[in-house]
Order: structure tokens, then sequence, then C-alpha cells
């Protein structure tokens, strides 16, 4: 599906993984984007290209480096996009996809005691210490087979999560989509058909370790989404969450052992491969056309067969 320059979409969290992919893929499909994110003046070298790239398209595209989770910000941001799209212009898809959580554990680890690369070793006659780095060096090269003998990942003995923690994940992650979906609303901004677009995993079901937080702000965005869909489609407006599948981003890297996540994932996945930023991007334009008007208050799963396998290779 084509669209044209006055249908907008407004990705909070648009400049790298699920939300840069997004605007990309929309542009190409000539929607005019508005990009919030939040960055450090050092890393604008890597995203600026990426940014050309959408222009590239010959779409619009508005950016803006401010905190999307400040309502103060929010409401310039509003201000600018109002006199961007002008009379005729409308925000035909919000995507949700701020990743600012806490990754901390809710108590010290136990660790369990790991008898099987000292029983390899003693087999082998080599040193304990150097099969461990062999078999990290194997793991670390992108072998998901190596994944049972793999060191485990390390997590902080110091630090833990507090209520305080929970509070700002939650919001950041999940409840702070209202706002903005309240605003557009209230300033007549929304299309008459519009999206909204929120991202889950499936740390809301999964207990990983470190991810209480975010996994908490998973399951509220879900719920909150679900409201959306029903209290706010009489006005044309529809709402779905995207599960992706384990893929690397940004925010993927930041977790505690994520590189065991992606192993785990590989081995299960019935493709063999991750989840691409891509693959989400092309799951939201097909939920953003026409045909998926029907389509409302779902959790969509982008994954590849990876959530229901059962199979590890």
């Amino acid at each position: 599906m084509m669209y044209s320059r006055d249908q907008w979409a407004v990705i909070l969290g648009g400049s790298s993984g699920f939300g840069l992919a997004t605007a990309q893929r929309l542009a190409e499909q000539g929607m005019s984007v508005c990009v919030v994110h939040r960055d450090r003046r050092a890393l604008m070298k890597q995203i600026e290209p990426e940014f050309e790239k959408i222009r590239g398209t010959g779409a619009r595209l508005m950016t803006t480096n401010t905190d999307a989770l400040d309502a103060e910000s929010r409401h310039a941001v509003l201000d600018e996009l109002a006199q961007a799209m002008g009379g005729e212009g409308r925000v035909r898809v919000l995507l949700h996809s701020i990743a600012f959580g806490n990754l901390k554990l809710l108590a010290p680890e136990r660790k369990r005691p790991r008898e099987v690369v000292r029983e390899l070793a003693g087999r082998l006659g080599l040193e304990e210490g150097a099969v461990q780095s062999a078999v990290d060096a194997v793991f670390g090269a992108g072998h998901p087979q190596a994944l049972g003998l793999a060191s485990p990942p390390l997590y902080s003995d110091k630090h833990f999560l507090d209520e305080e923690d929970f509070s700002r994940t939650i919001h950041a992650m999940g409840t702070s989509l209202l706002g903005w979906v309240q605003e557009i609303f209230t300033r007549g901004l929304f299309a008459a058909d519009a999206r909204v677009f929120g991202l889950t995993s499936e740390g809301n079901e999964l207990a990983w370790k470190g991810y209480a937080a975010v996994g908490a702000a998973k399951v509220a965005l879900e719920s909150l989404a679900r409201s959306i869909a029903v209290e706010f489609a009489p006005y044309g407006i529809r709402c779905n969450v995207i599960q992706a599948g384990i893929t690397l981003t940004p925010a993927q890297d930041a977790i505690p052992g994520s590189a065991h996540m992606r192993a785990q994932a590989l081995s299960r996945n019935p493709f063999g491969r991750l989840t691409t930023p891509r693959d989400v991007a092309n799951a939201i334009a097909l939920l953003a056309s026409d045909d998926a008007a029907w389509i409302n208050g779902e959790v969509i799963r982008v994954d590849g067969g990876e959530h229901i396998s059962g199979a590890s290779s």
C-alpha cells in the first residue's frame, strides 16, 4: 500500500532497532515520518546516515532529539508536528518503541555448581580453565550449540530492583503510550483510520533473570493497548501490540545474558535465524494498511514460529 505525504507516522524511539526499521519501511511506502528519539550528541554521527536513508525515499522527515517521557517535550513535539502537517495532514501510525528500563535482579543470585566442564577437562587431560575459555570463545563466535557449556551470564551482586525501578520502567516502556494517544487525539491530529502499535516480548510470560521490571512494563503495555483498542475504536483508532522474537538490537544487547537468549532463540526457531527489525517493520506496515482495518486489540507474534517451537537444533 502506498500513502500520501499527508499521512504521518509518529515513531517514539525511532533512532535504532524496531523504531528505525519501521520509520524506513513506512517512508518507502510514501508516508511522512516524525521520529522522536533521545540520543547523545556523540551517537548522532551514526544515526544521521540512517535518517538520510529515510529522506532518500522522498518522504518528509521530522526528527526531534528530546525526552518522549516528558509531558512538556511531548507538547512541543506535537506543536511542531501540527505545523509541519498543515491543515490536511493527519497521524496514520503511532508506534511506541521506547526502550528505557532497569535490568537488574530481584535478589542475589545463588549459583548452582557446574561440573560438566570439569569432567570434560579431566577426560581430555586438560586444565579446566583452558577448556572453559575455549568453549566461551566458540560460543562468543556465534555457535549456539555451545550454550550448555558456556559460562553463565554475570549479574550485579550489589544492585537490585526496587519499587522505584519498577515505577520508572513501567511508565517508560508501558503506560507512557497513553499520554501520546490522548494528546494526539484531543488535538484532532489522528487520521480517521489510525493505527497505534506497541512492542512486547516473550518476557511478558517468561521470567528471564534481570528482566522483571521490563516484563512488568510489557504486561502493562498490553493491558493498556487492549483498553485503547476498545475505548478509541468509535473514533477510528485501532491498537495492536507486536510480540517480536529475539532480535539483535541495542536494547536487546543491553539485557544481561543477551547472548544466551539469542543462542536459545536460534536453537528453537524453525527457520534457524533471529528475528530482524525489518521483519517487525514489515508486519507493522501490513497492519497499517487498509486491508488490516479489522485487526484490533491483538498481541501478534512476529517470530517465525519461535514461540511455539519445542524443537532445538
